[in-house]
């Protein structure tokens, strides 16, 4: 099976590059899609905007000893950690107010000094690694799961911030027992702005958490809203890009159906793009996870955007790298004459995953399903990439090329297919190949006009 590594993984990956926020500093404007807003409007922020000096700020929460003050000035800390452009973290961190802070997280009987204390500690954990070990050594990722299991939800923003930071703080949120309290957070009634903030959070301990944090992606089955899906749906989309254990982990919550109703109903290319994905994963796996080929794939290899069209191709070049029944099952949704005008017609990147998907078919196909591609033009489509730059697609198209050679040979139809071949062009191309820079372009060229011509 052809899994072709190299360009996959840097394809895979670039789009977790772009849309994973790994660190976040809650300034006052993400009050009004965060689980913060209910809770700063219950503490009584001071709205007239005046903060207190640093040195008082630091001297407040350090040596009093009066719960009101230390109050205020924690509070204090919050604003100037949230509002100032370039916030003092660095000056919090030597001042060694991130102790105290950990310490008014176990004030129970003060819940508007605990939110104060994690929005501080969240937006001093959004530094860089130096802070946010800081954070950690004073021992506040304990108290901020405890608080999670308060359902102090805030607490959410500052785990996600240390878990971001790396693998070793992954793995040491994930000890801690990150997880059981996250699913319980996830209710019937949660507003989609903090199931968004969730999947956030769950995405950076995806790596390090694939077997604990999969009975959440369980839940998120019964949620609708279109931008927390995709999220769902990318972080689903890095889970099953890896061993077979994994996907068998991902099917056994039984969120491929919920894929698939997305594939049928959901026009919106953002969201359609990761599920490909993780379909294209699914299909990597074992042959009998491979068995779900969805009779929405004409409409994808149609759809108007060429992404998608080439996600779906990506998609079944995987499944025509299975087994001859999963080729058959291409054959029967009637896919083979769509792929194949993609292939001559296609955006260039969607022609690439179409040829790749053409030549995978013709690697492990039956001879009778050989003879069904023969029969859809396949050999004037191949010979469309032939004149392309890239000598890795050349070296696929060429070796679909002599697969169909080798087929046509068996059954006395070779002069046949050589004809057609030479009618498209085919051959003047392969001839030029062979003086191709590329050793292994060069030497199928020639292989195929000694062999055949």
């Amino acid at each position: 099976r052809k899994k072709r590594q190299d360009g996959n993984v840097q394809l895979r990956k670039c789009k977790r590059d772009e849309q994973l926020l790994k660190r976040r500093n809650i300034n006052m404007e993400d009050l009004n899609t965060s689980p913060l807003k209910e809770m700063n409007r219950q503490v009584g922020d001071d709205a007239t905007g005046v903060v207190m000096k640093f040195d008082d700020i630091v001297i407040g929460i350090t040596q009093s000893s009066d719960e009101a003050q230390q109050f205020i000035c924690t509070q204090n800390a919050r604003k100037i950690l949230s509002r100032e452009r370039h916030p003092p973290i660095s000056k919090m961190v030597e001042a060694n107010i991130v102790t105290k802070l950990v310490e008014f997280l176990s004030w129970t009987h003060n819940p508007a000094m605990q939110f104060e204390a994690a929005w501080a500690l969240t937006n001093i954990a959004s530094g860089n690694s130096e802070q946010t070990t800081a954070v950690v050594n004073s021992g506040a990722v304990p108290s901020l799961i405890a608080l999670l299991c308060n359902e102090q939800k805030n607490a959410m923003w500052a785990l996600g911030n240390i878990a971001g930071d790396g693998a070793s703080m992954r793995d040491f949120v994930l000890k801690k027992g990150i997880v059981k309290p996250l699913v319980q957070l996830v209710t019937d009634d949660a507003p989609s702005s903090f199931l968004q903030n969730l999947t956030w959070t769950v995405w950076n301990l995806y790596n390090f958490a694939v077997f604990l944090v999969l009975p959440f992606f369980w839940f998120c089955r019964f949620f609708s809203f279109a931008v927390f899906l995709t999220d769902v749906c990318w972080a689903l989309s890095y889970i099953t890009d890896g061993p077979n254990d994994r996907i068998e982990l991902v099917l056994k919550t039984g969120v491929v159906e919920e894929l698939v109703r997305l594939l049928k109903n959901t026009s919106d290319g953002l969201l359609l793009t990761p599920v490909l994905r993780v379909i294209g994963n699914i299909v990597t796996g074992t042959d009998q996870q491979t068995q779900m080929l969805k009779r929405s794939f004409p409409k994808l290899l149609a759809h108007d955007k060429p992404t998608i069209q080439k996600e779906a191709a990506w998609t079944l070049s995987n499944i025509t790298a299975g087994t001859q029944s999963q080729i058959q099952a291409v054959i029967d949704h009637h896919l083979i004459p769509i792929l194949i005008a993609l292939l001559m017609k296609g955006d260039y990147k969607t022609q690439k995953e179409a040829c790749w998907a053409i030549t995978n078919y013709t690697s492990g196909a039956s001879l009778q399903q050989l003879i069904y591609l023969g029969n859809n033009n396949v050999i004037p489509a191949l010979c469309c990439l032939l004149e392309v730059k890239e000598p890795k697609i050349l070296q696929v198209c060429l070796d679909g090329i002599t697969n169909m050679l080798l087929a046509a040979e068996k059954v006395d139809e070779l002069e046949a297919m050589c004809c057609l071949m030479e009618s498209c062009g085919g051959v003047d191309c392969i001839e030029k190949l062979q003086e191709h820079p590329n050793e292994t372009v060069y030497k199928m060229s020639l292989n195929i006009i000694d062999h055949f011509f």
